[in-house]
């Protein structure tokens, strides 16, 4: 893989700040999280991969399909998983959108050459982990688990809060990697309050969305207007 401007936490963010308004709200959008010029290497490394994975549930089953199965299934086959995923999205838990992802072991993450586990490592230890902490409020996290993820056109995440027992998830996190986006095109980070929204994130360049678990959200339907996929990497802030 070509090789990446190091990652290092921007000197310029106020955790004071931060932290205070996280603790009113539950949630922070935290500009230039990244340089522009890491992230748009980012988005080009992201954009460049051919090992993503389409990830889909059926209930509480998940199912995993590589871009080479999904080319070689025929037009009816793509049209009733279509209308499968359409369907379990009207009543109930679903989602769909594609994902590469890293492993939770400390151990893996040292042995792997993939930028991605470069990128957890990063926001597990030193001055990234003490940034995280000091802004959640949260003292017990003791790493981020990741993944990247991709939402194309007709991709998206219906509401969810993230609670897992025994996953101990004190924060979420999106850091958005996608140069360009119009609010239009969807793929919106939602955060609910009953039948009324609470509040939205427009995906953004280097941009870091955090916010408490557990808290209901979603991810609105990215349109057929889109010019680009919507890349992230996403994950959640964990105690051992």
């Amino acid at each position: 893989m070509s090789t990446l401007p190091p990652l290092s936490l921007n000197p310029a963010l106020d955790a004071t700040a931060l932290a205070r308004r996280f603790a009113i709200d539950g949630r922070v959008q935290i500009a230039d999280f990244l340089p522009p010029e890491v992230a748009d290497a980012w988005h080009a490394m992201l954009r460049g991969r051919g090992d993503w994975v389409q990830v889909v549930n059926s209930g509480d089953k998940l199912f995993e399909l590589s871009r080479e199965v999904r080319a070689g299934m025929a037009a009816a086959q793509r049209e009733a998983l279509d209308q499968a995923v359409y369907a379990g999205a009207r009543d109930g838990f679903q989602f769909r959108y594609e994902a590469i992802r890293v492993p939770d072991v400390a151990e893996a993450r040292r042995g792997s050459d993939d930028p991605l586990a470069a990128l957890a490592r990063f926001l597990s230890e030193g001055d990234a982990r003490d940034f995280l902490r000091t802004v959640t409020g949260e003292a017990r996290i003791d790493f981020a688990d990741a993944q990247a993820t991709a939402f194309s056109p007709g991709d998206f995440l219906t509401g969810h809060d993230d609670a897992v027992t025994g996953k101990k998830r004190h924060a979420a996190y999106v850091l958005g990697l996608t140069p360009v986006w119009r609010t239009e095109w969807g793929g919106l980070l939602l955060f609910h309050d009953g039948r009324r929204i609470a509040d939205g994130f427009v995906p953004a360049l280097g941009t870091l969305n955090l916010f408490r678990v557990p808290q209901r959200h979603s991810v609105t339907e990215v349109t057929r207007a889109a010019a680009y996929r919507r890349y992230s990497v996403t994950g959640w802030l964990r105690a051992r």
